[in-house]
């Protein structure tokens, strides 16, 4: 079985800071290497995964400078990926929407598409229009809403090893995330404010959210009680969730996924959330954390706080690891291959 993981070429693979998608395939290539399946990754040279690679463009470019540059980069590269790919290969794996525009050109290679991004009826109008291509969808929530034909879910997962379970609490709260109005960085704030527990925010400040961080979120922050501590990567990710007593998830919209959310559970960090799109089918209530419609419930729970590091990890071990979501796309890229593709995989416990 061989496969082409076709990335974005915005990001490097693994990301440094900020990508959720590179993370997504970082963990799947690697993954899949592990389990003996032949990949190629098709990225931008700044990656540093160990994995065969192959790329257009030598550097990264984020934040985009544009619209329309950053689509038709994304389609050049697509288009070289693919061309490549084509007698290399025996299924082509797109994680950019484009992309998909060049399946018309390969109509005997199976093309797996993973959709990384929120509801929007344009794109879902545009997603029926290859009907051949197998989607895969990340939350229950985003299927539903899509309604695309020759579609499953598969949740995202972590290299478990890779985040430091950390049972012994420090006194206060985090937010991990772009530092943007639908992620509730104020709303994050409030809570903080209102449980009267520090709150230290990491995340990205996009240039299309500067304002909002001038004006809402950077006079709130003192140092000390409210404190920003910028992109983070890896390392530091482990520290600021693994010592906090909870990771706060005041979302806005329609979360896709929130692999930050599986990230502090791997810490043996609960996650107390504002309900969104995927949010309910990745915190269980009372065992990983909480949702809750308002501020000040969240608030009540921040304060009430008895969820247990152990049994917080446990669970994300049992649904959100890297090797339970190889196996779902081992098992999705043999069902379209027709093979009788069998590996050993680690049980999963419900």
């Amino acid at each position: 079985m061989r496969i082409a993981l076709i990335a974005p070429p915005f990001i490097s693979v693994p990301p440094k800071r900020y990508g959720g998608t590179e993370l997504f395939l970082a963990e799947l290539a690697s993954g899949l290497q592990e389990r003996g399946v032949e990949i190629i990754l098709y990225t931008n040279a700044e990656s540093t995964l160990p994995v065969p690679m192959k790329w257009l463009y030598e550097e990264e470019e984020w934040p985009l400078s544009g619209d329309v540059e950053a689509n038709l980069k994304a389609l050049n590269h697509s288009a070289w990926a693919v061309e490549d790919a084509i007698g290399n290969a025996d299924v082509i794996h797109m994680n950019n929407a484009p992309g998909l525009t060049l399946s018309r050109f390969s109509p005997e290679l199976p093309l797996v598409y993973t959709v990384h991004h929120a509801y929007e009826l344009i794109l879902s109008k545009f997603y029926n229009l290859f009907p051949r291509v197998s989607y895969v969808t990340i939350s229950e929530f985003q299927r539903e809403k899509l309604s695309v034909p020759r579609s499953r879910t598969i949740h995202h997962g972590i290299q478990m090893s890779k985040y430091r379970f950390n049972g012994a609490k420090e006194p206060y709260l985090c937010f991990l995330g772009r530092v943007a109005p639908v992620k509730g960085t104020h709303l994050a704030i409030e809570v903080a404010k209102k449980a009267g527990i520090p709150l230290k925010i990491a995340g990205e400040i996009q240039p299309l959210y500067r304002d909002y961080w001038e004006r809402r979120i950077k006079p709130q922050v003192d140092g000390h009680f409210i404190e920003y501590v910028g992109e983070v990567g890896l390392e530091e990710k482990n520290d600021l969730l693994g010592n906090a007593l909870a990771m706060l998830f005041p979302i806005q919209w329609d979360e896709p996924f929130g692999l930050v959310m599986i990230e502090a559970m791997a810490c043996g960090t609960p996650v107390l959330a504002l309900p969104g799109g995927s949010v309910g089918e990745i915190v269980k209530e009372g065992v990983s954390g909480y949702v809750r419609p308002s501020v000040d419930e969240l608030t009540a729970c921040v304060k009430e706080l008895d969820l247990v590091p152990e049994i917080v990890r446990k669970y994300a071990e049992a649904l959100f690891s890297r090797e339970r979501m190889v196996s779902d796309y081992i098992e999705l890229y043999s069902e379209i291959l027709g093979e009788a593709y069998h590996t050993e995989a680690e049980p999963i416990v419900a």
